[in-house]
Parts: C-alpha cells; sequence; structure tokens
C-alpha cells in the first residue's frame, strides 16, 4: 500500500484552514506515488483542481526534499478547455503555493498571451504552466521543445470530458503522446464531475491503450442539487420560444433577493438579449455584468475580476464559464432555456457554492412546452445523478496532418518512429502504414492533384528516410495558423480611439451600413464604417439589432430523449406537471395520440390549403434538419409538391401542396445511400466541412505575416481546391476528413439511422382535419426559423396563440 501522507507543509496548511484533505485528494497522491496515471471522477466543489496538483505541491515541499535543492525546469502541465479556467486556477493555486511558502512559480500561456513572455517561457520555464490545448501543440513545434519538457513529471487535464471526444482531444491526445516521448517517466491525471463513462475515459487517457496504467479515484459524494422550474406567476407555459423572455421579471426579482446570481444562456446571441432585458427592468440600477467568447479580453478579464470580488449581483453568460471556474459566493444558477444534456446542467449547477459540503442551487427557465418536459427530464437526471455525454470516434485526419506538420517544426523526424508515437494514443491506434503514408504525402504535397503547386509542399523527405521542413519560413506560417476551432470570420468591434470590445461575424458585419445601430457588449452602438477587418462604431442613443452567431447548436442528448418520450407515456406521472401542460398532453391523446417509446409517431392534416405531417422524431436538430432536406427531395420525386420543412429538437414538419398517404415511403432505409451523398455532395454541408478540414489540415492559410484573410476570400481558396478534387481526387484525404465531418456533426448520421430504422419497424401515421396540440411548438417555427432565436417571441407567441386554440377547441363534428 502507497502511503498517500501528505508533507507536513500542506498537512498545516489545510489543518489551519479548518480542512481535512478528503478521501480522493489523497488517492490522487498515492496514484502518483505508485507510479500510475489517474482518472479523477468528483463532484463539483470537491477540490478536484487541488487534488490534481497535491502531487506537484508535494514534489516542492522543504520536508520531503530533505535539504536538497527545488525541481528546476518545467515540473507539470495544466491543461484546460477554457482560458478563463487557467486564469482561475492560477489564482487559486497561488493561494496554498504563497501560504506555505513553496519555490513554485506558476504562469499562463494561451493565445491571449503577449509574445514576449512566451519566448521567455520556452527560454526559461515556469515549474507549473497552465495552457490550453492548442497553445500545448504550439509549443511543442519549436525545436527547444525536446529540452524545455525533457525535465516534465506531470500532466493535468481539467474537465477532461468537455473536450476529449472531439477534434481538440485527437490535438491533446497527439500531444500527449509526444510528451510521453520526450519524458517517458510523466504521468497523466484527468479530472472530471460529469463523466458518464470513467472506462472510456481511462482508456483515452492511457498510453498504447494500457487502462491497467490508469487509477480510477472516485470522489466523496456532495450535498444533491436542489433544482426547481420556474413557471409563468400568472400565465401558461409559453407554446413556442426558446429565450424564456417571460421570465426576466422573475429572474430579476431573484437577483435582488440573492447576492449573486449567474444566468446561463446557450448562445452568445442569447447572452446579449437576455442582459438586454435585464436592464430595462432593473430599477435599481443593481451591476450586472456579460461574458461570451466573442467579447475582447480586457472585457471578459474586467468581468471575471468582478466576480471574483464580489462586485457584482449577477452576470449573464454562456459556456465560456460553465466548466470550473470557481466562484464560491454564487447563490443561484439559472439555465435560461433547456439545458439539453443532464452532464452540461450538472456542470452549470456546480458553479453555485462550488463546495461539496453544501447544496448548489439552480433554477430551470423552459422556453416552451417541449422544453418543460426537457427540463423536467434533466431534473430527473441530476436528482438520480444520472450523466450523459458522447461517445468516443477515430481521431480526425485533418488534425493528425496538423500535428505532423508541428512535429517537423520542431525538428526532422523518422516517419516509423513518429507512426508508432501517434499509434500510442487511443485516438490514433487504429491507423495502418497505409494511412499514415497518405498523411505524410499530403502534408509534403497537398495531395496527388496539388503536388504541381509549389504553395502546397510543406515537408521533404531525405535520402536517409527523414523528414524535415521544405523551408524554414513554413515553421512561422504553421504557427500563425495552426488551431483546431475554425469559427466564423469576425470584424473586430473598436472604437475610433481603437479600444476594443470583441467580435462579430463577418457577415452580421457586411450587412451593417454607417447610422446602423446594435448592440453588444450591453452597449448601444453606432457603426462609422469598415475598415479591413475592424468594424469602427460609437455610442449610440438607441438599441438596435443584437448580433447573431453561426454557432453550432447544441443537440439534446439521446439520454434526455429517452427521458422525455418516457414521461409522454407516463400519464400517471402527469399530475406533477402545471395544468396547462398536462391540458396539452391530454388533449392530444384524445385528439390523436402521444408517440411512445420506440415508435415513430406521424401526424399528417390541412393547414392554410396546405397539408402538413409532422414526425416525432426526438433525435436533435441536426439530424431533423438532414430529414427534412431528404424528405423534401423524396417529396418533389413523388410529385408532392414540397413547400418547406422546419426542425427542432423534437419534431419534424413537412408541408406542400399534396397530401403524405404513404410517409414510409418516403422513409426508406436505402435514404442513407445515394440519396444521402448526392444531397450532402450538392449542398453547402460539405463545402463547409472541407473549408474546415482544410484550414486545420493546414492546405488553406488564414493569415500570413501582418495580414489576414477575409472569410470570403478563404471561402473562395477553399471553393476552389473542394471543386478541384471532388473532380480529379474525390478519395483525398480532407475530402474523406470533410466527410466523416458531416456524418457525425453536421447531419448526425446515427442518429439520422435511428430515425429511419423506427420508421420501419413502428412507424404509426395518424390523419386529421387540424393541427394537434404538439404540433403546435414546431408549426410556430414555419417563416421564422431563419430569426435569430429569441427575436421573434412575440411574433412566435401571438401565431401560437392561434394555432393553439385551433389545436386545442373540441372537435367542430
Amino acid at each position: 500500500m502507497i502511503d498517500p501522507a501528505l508533507p507536513a507543509e500542506i498537512e498545516d496548511w489545510f489543518a489551519g484552514r479548518g480542512w481535512r484533505a478528503r478521501r480522493h485528494q489523497l488517492g490522487m497522491l498515492a496514484a502518483a506515488r505508485a507510479g500510475k496515471h489517474a482518472l479523477l471522477v468528483a463532484d463539483t466543489g470537491a477540490g478536484k483542481t487541488l487534488a490534481g496538483f497535491l502531487p506537484t505541491l508535494a514534489d516542492f515541499a522543504p520536508s520531503l526534499l530533505h535539504g536538497a535543492a527545488a525541481p528546476e525546469g518545467l515540473h507539470t502541465l495544466y491543461v484546460s478547455p477554457l482560458k478563463a479556467l487557467a486564469h482561475d486556477v492560477q489564482r487559486n493555486l497561488l493561494t496554498p503555493i504563497e501560504d506555505i511558502g513553496l519555490p513554485i512559480r506558476v504562469e499562463t500561456r494561451s493565445g491571449d498571451t503577449p509574445s514576449d513572455r512566451k519566448a521567455r517561457q520556452r527560454a526559461r520555464p515556469p515549474h507549473v504552466l497552465l495552457t490550453t490545448p492548442e497553445s500545448l501543440s504550439l509549443l511543442l513545434s519549436y525545436p527547444e521543445s525536446t529540452e524545455l519538457f525533457a525535465t516534465l513529471k506531470r500532466v493535468v487535464i481539467d474537465e477532461v470530458h468537455a473536450f476529449a471526444t472531439g477534434k481538440r482531444g485527437d490535438l491533446l491526445a497527439l500531444s500527449l503522446a509526444r510528451l510521453q516521448a520526450l519524458a517517458p517517466a510523466m504521468q497523466r491525471a484527468a479530472l472530471s464531475a460529469t463523466v458518464a463513462d470513467p472506462e472510456a475515459f481511462r482508456g483515452w487517457l492511457a498510453p498504447w491503450g494500457d487502462v491497467d496504467s490508469v487509477a480510477l479515484v472516485e470522489g466523496e459524494p456532495g450535498a444533491p442539487p436542489e433544482v426547481e422550474l420556474l413557471l409563468p406567476q400568472e400565465e401558461r407555459v409559453p407554446w413556442g420560444g426558446h429565450a424564456a423572455a417571460w421570465a426576466v421579471p422573475q429572474i430579476y426579482d431573484l437577483i435582488r433577493a440573492n447576492r449573486t446570481t449567474l444566468v446561463f444562456t446557450n448562445t452568445r446571441f442569447l447572452a446579449e438579449y437576455i442582459f438586454q432585458l435585464l436592464w430595462d427592468v432593473n430599477d435599481d440600477k443593481l451591476p450586472i455584468g456579460i461574458h461570451h467568447g466573442s467579447l475582447s479580453k480586457e472585457a471578459r478579464r474586467k468581468v471575471e475580476g468582478a466576480m471574483a470580488r464580489g462586485e457584482l449581483r449577477a452576470l449573464v453568460c454562456t459556456a465560456s464559464l460553465d466548466l470550473g471556474v470557481d466562484w464560491g459566493d454564487i447563490d443561484l444558477v439559472v439555465q435560461m432555456g433547456a439545458p439539453k444534456g443532464s452532464s452540461r446542467l450538472l456542470q452549470r449547477i456546480g458553479r453555485a457554492n462550488h463546495r461539496l459540503d453544501m447544496p448548489s442551487r439552480a433554477l430551470l427557465v423552459p422556453g416552451n412546452r417541449f422544453e418543460f418536459l426537457e427540463a423536467m427530464a434533466a431534473k430527473d437526471a441530476v436528482d438520480e445523478g444520472r450523466r450523459d455525454g458522447e461517445d468516443f470516434r477515430p481521431g480526425a485526419l485533418d488534425v493528425l496532418a496538423q500535428h505532423v506538420m508541428a512535429c517537423a517544426c520542431a525538428g526532422p523526424f523518422e516517419e516509423k518512429a513518429l507512426l508508432a508515437e501517434v499509434r500510442s494514443s487511443l485516438a490514433y491506434s487504429w491507423l495502418d502504414e497505409a494511412g499514415w503514408t497518405r498523411v505524410l504525402e499530403f502534408v509534403a504535397t497537398g495531395g496527388y492533384s496539388l503536388r504541381a503547386y509549389d504553395r502546397f509542399r510543406r515537408i521533404v523527405r531525405d535520402k536517409a528516410g527523414v523528414w524535415r521542413l521544405a523551408h524554414p519560413e513554413q515553421a512561422a506560417r504553421h504557427r500563425l495558423n495552426a488551431g483546431i476551432i475554425v469559427d466564423a470570420e469576425m470584424l473586430e468591434v473598436r472604437f475610433r480611439n481603437g479600444r476594443s470590445l470583441g467580435k462579430v461575424e463577418e457577415n452580421f458585419g457586411a450587412s451593417l451600413r454607417p447610422g446602423d445601430t446594435f448592440r453588444f457588449a450591453g452597449l448601444d452602438l453606432e457603426v462609422e464604417g469598415v475598415r479591413d477587418l475592424e468594424l469602427v462604431v460609437k455610442a449610440a442613443k438607441s438599441a438596435g439589432q443584437i448580433p447573431s452567431y453561426m454557432g453550432a447548436r447544441m443537440p439534446l442528448t439521446t439520454h434526455l430523449a429517452d427521458r422525455v418520450q418516457a414521461m409522454l407515456a407516463d400519464r400517471a406521472g402527469w399530475a406533477r406537471f402545471p395544468d396547462d401542460v398536462r391540458e396539452w398532453l391530454e388533449v392530444q391523446d384524445w385528439r390523436s395520440r402521444l408517440p411512445q417509446p420506440g415508435e415513430l409517431l406521424v401526424e399528417s392534416f390541412p393547414h392554410r390549403e396546405k397539408h402538413y405531417s409532422v414526425l416525432y422524431t426526438f433525435e436533435g436538430w441536426n439530424a431533423n434538419q438532414s430529414l427534412g432536406m431528404l424528405i423534401t427531395r423524396r417529396m418533389a420525386d413523388a410529385g408532392l409538391s414540397p413547400m418547406g420543412f422546419v426542425a427542432n429538437d423534437y419534431s419534424l414538419g413537412v408541408w406542400g401542396l399534396r397530401r403524405i398517404e404513404d410517409p414510409a415511403r418516403l422513409l426508406s432505409p436505402e435514404i442513407l445511400t445515394h440519396e444521402f451523398v448526392e444531397w450532402v455532395q450538392d449542398s453547402y454541408l460539405l463545402r463547409r466541412a472541407f473549408r474546415e478540414v482544410a484550414v486545420i489540415g493546414g492546405l488553406v492559410e488564414r493569415q500570413h505575416p501582418g495580414k489576414r484573410k477575409s472569410g470570403r476570400q478563404v471561402t473562395f481558396s477553399t471553393d476552389l481546391i473542394y471543386d478541384v478534387l471532388r473532380k480529379h481526387e474525390p478519395d483525398h484525404l480532407l475530402i474523406e476528413a470533410a466527410w466523416a465531418d458531416a456524418r457525425t456533426r453536421m447531419t448526425d448520421l446515427a442518429r439520422l439511422a435511428d430515425v429511419l430504422e423506427r420508421a420501419q419497424r413502428r412507424l404509426v401515421h395518424v390523419e386529421l382535419d387540424r393541427v394537434t396540440p404538439l404540433a403546435v411548438p414546431v408549426m410556430v417555427m414555419i417563416g421564422r426559423e431563419t430569426l435569430p432565436a429569441g427575436a421573434a417571441d412575440d411574433e412566435l407567441l401571438a401565431e401560437a396563440e392561434g394555432l393553439a386554440a385551433a389545436a386545442m377547441r373540441p372537435s367542430d363534428a
């Protein structure tokens, strides 16, 4: 048995604060002393970050050094998905270091870090460096990385669930493999409060998939959270809309009644929108802030500092703050709209109190009736301690290409040695020599169809079989363009004096003209002009539109979808629903039927001289949107004269001039073969996916020294290359990578296939004379789906009342 006892200095520090080291904190120390990697799964507020760093603090404790000098060089890397989390951890980690008097220097490194500090960190690194996956990959691209990481003892990966299953996780897995090669004794530690499948994460964390080398450390259970749903005080639960704007007066009263409230929204647009509504009712002039990823670094740091000092009564934010930020004085967390997953909700709830022995208080605010059911399902899952999450999938080829280029920038490499290193990560253990050769050839020449162009020649192989950069300038170009997150191109929003407020998407900025007004960062702004990639503004006296963003939608998880369907089938359970929600379901059951678990319900009815069909899939927006595209194509081929479709997470509505008599014919499985391929190839989806993988893979550069391309320039370049490759080299590495993205992330092909499987097994078609209650939430979206969520709430509600009246009134017969 490894002794997990704390060094005397650290033991005294705990005692001085009236604390005790918790079982899982000692477990992480014991795992490190046993030479094992470790995965810690513990509730929010359990001291996970301190547990991850305890072995590092112990290595610098004088009582264990016995008079020897403290370790030199970089000792520990801390990797987090968010810059804000790294800065928060730095503040909290410095407390024990300074209190105990440990000789440890701690610094952060991200895209916001000044270049002179980055250079100094490579030459004279701190003992502990807090960074992100992208910044770590860039650090590994420098020739001095071999010496820099030779002293590395430990890597701590925080909130591992947030990015391990995606492309950022692929990049980190490759970086971990490289670090392990540079420092073979390095230990890996991963931390999370919301891992649904610990065994899968142990496999991802382990070198060579050796799960036994990873200790699973489970935290002590904390106080169960207190989760409630907010309902309208006098009115009914809305039929449509997602902003939950109806609740703003009640939320403001809660802000007044609590010391600090954190208000989460699912998008940047909704953050700005809800922030504006709160200020409109803020008669007491309470200090309320806003935080999201498009605000400037200065604005974000200012708000984070104000929260840490307890100066704000409320903060409206997005996912930019839902991971691990430790603000212990938050009394209440409010989730605006549906949470989309129980793990995400648990993570956000944990921002309140952030202490293991005190319950976190959270309030869910549904935007409509389906969201009420989803919020109830999420609450039940949290009460039961059930988590959900995404599955692991094979590592992405475009990320691997970027990593190969980073390795070449660090120095020449031998391809077999690097292949062995890459395959030591579970994400790329599937890679064979033929696939590896394709990746190397792509990085070297751009592929068969592009090899004649010198600008795509990045690495070359010498006679000894060693690969190196084709030209030294390639290293600077790689570091300028590397990254995994490919957002829509942005315009910097600046006052004339140069002060930056943040960024809006280029498409939104291009729609503005001098004199137009918009609201951003909580300010009313008037456009003075656009220069280069900057939107120059001045203060305005009136409010205008709010910028919308094309960020990925958070899909409803399969776990919550299954729970919602089970609720619909459990009539006895309806007793806990509000009267209007219960009536909604009862009238639906009387007029038509309710979708049962394992079946696909399709309702067809006339409305305003058109024929409508609504499919209740419960498979999320991406799958429903894809199915809508495919069904309307089939409707056209069948002569049904389709006129459009609209989708939400729960259902798909299609309409046309002729009635759908046999929906099963439109949903046969072969739709996912030739028709799916033709649709994706002819749509914008594959081009958009290709643009992203081309940027990540390094084929197309967003920036040159001193100049950044506009989004239109990048899109033009990628479209030209895409057309060439699709015609002359359809099996190109990046076409394959784009298809992988289109199938998983953009169309959610697996969930789409589930819909078609149910359609063959248990499709129930109900033909009616009018719209049904369950169809109203999707029907009110018709004509509004191109508007940002929340922008048309008043119109939606008015439209909903008219539809609802038709759906809920007794039969005319």
